[in-house]
């Protein structure tokens, strides 16, 4: 059985290094990039440089997970303005 975990080689702030993901991160942090005219180096290199603790693959799954979660509050508060 195919493991969900992706790993694949990054280049962070002029270093390579691996970032294991489920592929759905991937998918995730391809969006965020793309919206904000960013490279995914550089959303990797911006998510490294706020991280407090804990390895990147674990920060990089946050942010995907915050980003999104604030997404959606955002839809549901503006439907109850305009509701």
């Amino acid at each position: 059985m195919k493991s969900p975990v992706v790993k694949r080689s990054i280049v962070v702030a002029g270093h390579k290094t691996s970032v294991s993901l489920e592929e759905a991160f991937w998918n995730g942090m391809k969006e965020i990039s793309g919206l904000r005219n960013m490279t995914l180096s550089e959303l990797v290199g911006e998510i490294d440089g706020a991280r407090q603790q804990g390895n990147l693959s674990s920060a990089i799954r946050l942010f995907v997970l915050d980003y999104f979660k604030s997404r959606a509050m955002a839809a549901i508060q503006a439907d109850k303005v305009s509701a």
